[in-house]
């Protein structure tokens, strides 16, 4: 496989995720569609790892996967609080944070 298959993969995987972002309105599916985004840069970072044949790339995906563990964590804790407290899942129904 060429570097270009894994730069056209990940750019679809991003531009999906960046759809999704702006498309949906519920917490849960933007907190998938962020996912997708940092797999689009996992497949780019472990593309040039091998077409490059060093290891940096592996280790940079892990770093963004231990990042997105801990996103999903907080991110999901925040959206169960707030779903508590409100009774939805719509972020435009939440504003509470508003000042």
């Amino acid at each position: 496989m060429t570097g270009e298959f894994f730069i056209y993969l990940s750019l679809t995987l991003f531009a999906i995720g960046l759809a999704g972002i702006f498309t949906r309105r519920d917490a849960i599916s933007i907190f998938l569609a962020v996912e997708l985004i940092l797999n689009a840069a996992n497949v780019l970072f472990v593309g040039y790892a091998k077409v490059r044949g060093d290891a940096f790339g592996h280790v940079a995906a892990f770093i963004v996967i231990a990042v997105a563990a801990v996103e999903a964590a907080v991110g999901l804790s925040i959206v169960i609080r707030l779903n508590k407290q409100t009774g939805t899942l719509e972020l435009s129904d939440m504003n509470q944070l508003k000042g």
